[in-house]
């Protein structure tokens, strides 16, 4: 059977290749925007994993549900398939193989998406929201690692109905990462834990938060020989953290930065800070990329300690990003993150709908200063739906 079965897609205008005209706050860099997005605030984004042909985005939302889009080589993005929860999806994730797409809700539930039936099944339960998901795979098994708000973090067998183990935390998970050998979670009360996951998982280290306010976000980055060395995390201070696991130095190598405020300062001008929502590293480069609720989105150099670009402002927070295996597209949704009105409100202002997009990158956005030994230029691509593409031409210097 051919992936996702005899599915048909999802929405109205499912066989179009964009959404509505947008305006240019709503869309100010013309980035291509992904068709039939979700009803309702999306939560999370993942790309399919190398193993699998093409690109195939899927994206969880406050809605219920999750969904599936065909990223195509020519930038138009096509809707696949679409699988429901009784809760809000807070998490999703993809099998190694690109077989399974695993999801997380406020249902207490985690599912197994199996994108060849297009059938999902239950595999997981808590007493408490899920609010992580990941896959592992290890030599020796494979498994998924659900984090929860009840204070634990369960590994399942796909399997079988009860977990493989279960891990009693201080607190509720409110992040999590996962590159093989290596775990991270982050939970309430400024929490962080490392996991190490090699013949069965335990706990390896417990560490005292480089933040001062609530976690919100986590992402493992890995060094040179491509092995998971530290991670980096965000909190709702506009500030994120660089810590590495084993350092030389902790006090020079371990730093944090400021990020997703407004340009005012804390005495003269009142500044603006927002909450960070998500961090994505460059699957090439190792520059990460940040999105927060001030409607922004910034590339950086960790290692240089630069800022590479930021985007211009959108009309709404930028609730989740990633990038796809290359490290050629960048996504990033834009919704309503919760954080100034009740919902009632936020209708009756009219304020923006759920929408995301797919920025086809450049070398200059992501890659390092020193790899900067290309000149890119833009040739001007075709409209569709007011929406401009543009092809990326690269030349040595």
């Amino acid at each position: 059977m051919s992936l996702f079965g005899s599915s048909s897609g999802f929405g109205t205008g499912g066989t179009g290749v964009f959404g509505s005209t947008t305006t240019d706050s709503h869309n100010p860099m013309k980035d291509v925007e992904v068709t039939s997005p979700p009803d309702d605030s999306i939560s999370c984004l993942a790309f399919s994993p190398p193993t699998m042909p093409g690109n195939f985005l899927i994206g969880g939302s406050w809605a219920n549900d999750v969904r599936c889009w065909e990223v195509q080589d020519n930038g138009q993005t096509v809707p696949k398939a679409q699988q429901m929860h009784t809760g809000p999806v807070l998490d999703v994730c993809w099998s190694d193989d690109g077989s399974k797409v695993f999801t997380a809700s406020c249902d207490k539930t985690a599912k197994m998406w199996d994108l060849n039936s297009n059938q999902a099944m239950q595999i997981a339960q808590h007493e408490g929201p899920i609010k992580t998901i990941h896959w592992i795979k290890a030599p020796n098994y494979n498994c998924v690692m659900t984090g929860s708000w009840d204070k634990t973090l369960k590994f399942w067998d796909t399997r079988s109905p009860n977990p493989m183990m279960s891990l009693q935390m201080p607190e509720r998970c409110y992040c999590a990462d996962v590159v093989y050998p290596m775990a991270v979670v982050a939970t309430a009360e400024r929490g962080l834990i490392v996991y190490q996951l090699e013949n069965q998982p335990s706990e390896f280290r417990r560490i005292d938060s480089p933040l001062k306010h609530q976690h919100r976000c986590v992402a493992i980055f890995k060094d040179k020989q491509n092995k998971p060395t530290g991670f980096a995390l965000g909190s709702i201070e506009g500030r994120v953290a660089i810590h590495y696991i084993n350092p030389p130095n902790p006090t020079k190598d371990n730093f944090t930065f400021k990020c997703h405020r407004s340009n005012g300062t804390n005495t003269a001008t009142p500044q603006d800070i927002y909450a960070v929502n998500a961090i994505a590293f460059h699957p090439v480069h190792g520059t990460l990329a940040t999105v927060g609720s001030d409607g922004r989105f910034s590339f950086w150099d960790k290692d240089a300690r630069t800022k590479l670009k930021t985007s211009e402002q959108l009309d709404q927070p930028i609730t989740a990003c990633c990038f796809n295996h290359n490290g050629n597209i960048f996504a990033y949704s834009s919704s309503y993150d919760w954080s100034k009105v009740q919902p009632t409100i936020r209708h009756a202002t009219g304020l923006g709908l759920p929408c995301f997009y797919v920025l086809t990158l450049l070398s200059v956005l992501c890659c390092p200063p020193q790899h900067h030994r290309m000149l890119c230029m833009l040739e001007q691509g075709r409209f569709c739906r007011s929406l401009l593409l543009f092809r990326v031409t690269r030349v040595r210097m």
